[in-house]
């Protein structure tokens, strides 16, 4: 590894790290829309487009932090356990907000970078 790649790779390791908590925080706010505002307007005040609307795009985010922390295995060496336990909290409300917590003092990523 030449000195040019040994100095990007601790940035682009940190590009990674906080791309993967953006992506995980704007899923855990799309869950929290699509149940406490998208489900009532669909049941309370007939609105089912709400639902779909919301239900698409938290779907989309889903699985985009899903193959992130897949991505997350090789890229900041976490096992695949944890890479599991962030799929799964994203399935409940707060899950990934609880799971960002925990991660970050599961990762150790340089301050320097």
């Amino acid at each position: 590894m030449t000195q040019e790649e040994n100095i990007q790779k601790p940035v682009r390791t940190t590009r990674f790290f906080n791309r993967l908590r953006l992506i995980g925080f704007t899923e855990g706010v799309s869950t929290l829309v699509l149940f406490g505002v998208a489900m009532p307007l669909k049941y309370l005040a007939g609105m089912p487009e709400a639902v779909r609307i919301a239900g698409s795009l938290h779907g989309v985010l889903f699985v985009g932090l899903s193959v992130m922390l897949m991505m997350a295995i090789s890229r900041l060496s976490i096992a695949w356990s944890v890479a599991l336990v962030g799929i799964i909290a994203a399935v409940f409300p707060f899950g990934p907000f609880v799971f960002d917590r925990w991660l970050l003092t599961k990762v150790n990523i340089s301050k320097e970078s």
